[in-house]
């Protein structure tokens, strides 16, 4: 698949890979999530300064490099591979494109430069606990269950003069949410039972707005619970252009499929970068006078994780130029990252259980990227939903069962 790659992604592989090598190894994971923002902000300013990383998949119009997904997955694939702690997914991944997407001129203008530039990062706060519902990728988003229905629960925004709002609610498992500049949060609005979806900007210093650091199983990546009372907020984008595009719900999911494209990429970075690892290590360490890689069992095991690990390449890089593949993408991504991170933990033997080595941050992403995105059989169930593969309306889980399987 490398043949496929233009020489501009060549080029930005290799500049993100040589730089990440000498300012983000294992070493400087601990350091990096120790930090009040949960990452490096030098890192992150010489990301987005030097190599325009956050402005990689936006117009030069905003100040962006006017690349496409194809390169942002690319660069998400050399993060993934060091684990890298950084506000690029939260902002660049699931933020951006839904204030390209649904923002008003002057919205655009006045945000999408600053992301593109590095200076403000962005979260995406959706009540229910739930990212993958939301963004469509493991069921239907359009009933608006997951942000409240209307009902007690999620998010409310009430109105006011002129087009503001005050946000009600909270939302849990923020990706990124305690240090983000700007939050785009979901909130029903219009009551019950004609509510709807709407995606609203608050600023990270708004009043009522309350942000706690949550304990998350996978450290690189910060979570937090986002809770507003009577919180001032401005809606993103024009009314009549959210319905003229689907509304919030549509938005996110075609966000979602996006991202599911990006997040794949960077799955396979982690399992690359899991199996490589373990490769050298059992290629120096022996047992009963030989290199452990050298026994045919270990072979074996090994041999099945690159064939894994490459088909999963491929699937991301095919949904990186086809985001409507995205969530299978991801659902093969996830699984072979689960895999091969847990097979890299086995292989080292005792020191793959200690705190001092680095196999369990990869096992932790990976477990963690599947709790927030997954899990795997959902991401194929919807999959296979959408494309009617089992007749309307039916489940691969109802077709078995009608066929008489269990």
């Amino acid at each position: 698949m490398d043949a496929a790659l233009t020489a501009e992604a060549h080029e930005i592989r290799r500049t993100l890979r040589d730089l990440l090598t000498r300012h983000a190894g294992p070493g400087a994971i601990p350091a990096a999530v120790g930090t009040a923002e949960g990452y490096d902000p030098a890192l992150w300013h010489r990301l987005a300064g030097d190599l325009g990383l956050p402005g990689l998949a936006l117009t030069e119009e905003y100040g962006g490099a006017g690349c496409t997904v194809a390169e942002l997955a690319l660069a998400c694939e050399e993060t993934g591979r060091v684990l890298l702690p950084s506000p690029l997914l939260a902002t660049a991944v699931l933020a951006a494109p839904l204030i390209a997407a649904l923002g008003t001129p002057d919205q655009r203008a006045a945000l999408l430069p600053r992301i593109a530039d590095g200076t403000l990062t962005a979260a995406l706060a959706l009540p229910g606990g739930s990212l993958a519902t939301a963004l469509g990728l493991t069921g239907d988003n359009r009933d608006g269950a997951w942000a409240g229905g209307g009902r007690a629960g999620g998010i409310q925004a009430r109105g006011e003069g002129g087009g503001a709002r005050r946000l009600y609610g909270e939302a849990d498992r923020v990706l990124d949410g305690h240090s983000a500049g700007l939050l785009l949060v979901a909130a029903r609005t219009g009551g019950y039972p004609r509510g709807r979806t709407r995606l609203f900007l608050v600023p990270g210093d708004a009043p009522g707005l309350t942000r706690t650091r949550l304990t998350a199983l996978d450290e690189t990546r910060p979570l937090a619970r986002v809770e507003l009372r009577d919180t001032p907020a401005e809606p993103l984008g024009a009314e009549d252009t959210a319905e003229r595009l689907g509304g919030a719900p549509a938005a996110l999911a075609a966000a979602g499929r996006t991202a599911a494209a990006i997040l794949a990429a960077e799955a396979v970075g982690t399992a690359a970068s899991a199996l490589e690892r373990t490769v050298e290590y059992v290629k120096a360490r022996e047992q009963f006078g030989r290199p452990v890689g050298s026994f045919q069992a270990v072979k074996h095991r090994l041999a099945d994780l690159y064939v894994r690990v490459e088909a999963a390449r491929s699937a991301a890089y095919h949904a990186a130029r086809d985001p409507e593949s995205g969530p299978l993408a991801l659902a093969q991504a996830l699984e072979s990252a689960r895999i091969t991170t847990g097979e890299a933990v086995q292989l080292h033997g005792g020191i793959g259980f200690t705190w001092e080595h680095e196999a369990h941050r990869y096992l932790k992403r990976a477990a963690g990227d599947d709790l927030l995105f997954g899990p795997v059989h959902r991401l194929r169930d919807h999959a296979a939903e959408r494309a009617g593969l089992f007749g309307p309306g039916r489940t691969p889980l109802a077709a078995a069962r009608g066929a008489g399987l269990r």
